[in-house]
């Protein structure tokens, strides 16, 4: 792990994110409300599934985050601290069953924190999601996981960009996760200007490096690097599923 992610990994650990509850660490809050920016989606999908229109959809995805990073809610995460992913689905479930939208919608007047949350391109994103059978807790769990793999692409592309290497990266990017648009090695090396052999080692590379970024992202979510491999596991069985 780079000096960087190291950096990242001790801002979101959850004694950090505990003491944004008391007001103590503004680096704190910042860490939760990244996460929170990040992560707002499956919130919303979830609500979604949950029956509820997208207005009120919307209503109760910022009447949340605001409830989250306002409040003592994080103090509530015990059991499920370990995980930042478990911690917010249980959450959610509980603030939408009990509905807090009238008392959070008289704090925001005053509130500190503003999230600007695409809830226009998250409901075109949710309606293709529409037809499919999962549940409530299966479609969080499912969007939490893609968006964490979306994050990792978009963080790898610029690390090849600043590398001016985007080219190279667009074109190895279907191997990834061997999508069916990807072209052959071999097909490759006129374009890229490179040997079979090379593209092969610029490929490994690649993946390697994706791996990295992912479980350093993974290691902001969870409480200790002990949990990383166990979260990885996890989240392969859901994209499995």
């Amino acid at each position: 792990m780079n000096e960087y992610e190291q950096g990242r990994f001790a801002t979101t650990q959850w004694s950090l994110v505990n003491a944004a509850s008391d007001g103590i660490s503004e680096v704190a809050r910042a860490a939760m409300e990244k996460l929170c920016q990040i992560y707002w989606f499956p919130v919303y999908a979830y609500i979604r599934r949950k029956g509820h229109s997208a207005a009120v959809a919307e209503d109760l995805t910022q009447a949340f985050f605001v409830h989250l990073l306002e409040s003592e809610f994080v103090k509530s995460a015990d059991r499920d601290r370990g995980r930042f992913r478990s911690f917010l689905l249980k959450s959610v479930s509980n603030f939408v069953r009990a509905d807090h939208r009238n008392q959070q919608a008289q704090k925001r007047g005053g509130s500190r924190v503003h999230l600007s949350l695409d809830f226009e391109s998250g409901e075109r994103t949710y309606r293709q999601l529409a037809s499919d059978s999962l549940t409530a807790d299966q479609l969080f769990e499912r969007r939490w996981a893609e968006t964490l793999l979306q994050g990792v692409g978009t963080k790898l592309r610029l690390e090849y960009q600043d590398r001016k290497q985007g080219k190279l990266f667009e074109l190895l990017e279907p191997h990834l996760n061997q999508d069916a648009t990807r072209v052959p090695y071999a097909k490759l090396c006129p374009e890229l200007s490179m040997s079979e052999d090379a593209i092969k080692q610029a490929a490994r590379r690649l993946k390697l490096r994706f791996r990295e970024i992912l479980r350093a992202e993974i290691a902001c979510t969870v409480e200790s690097n002990d949990q990383v491999d166990e979260e990885l596991s996890h989240l392969i069985r859901i994209l499995a599923s």
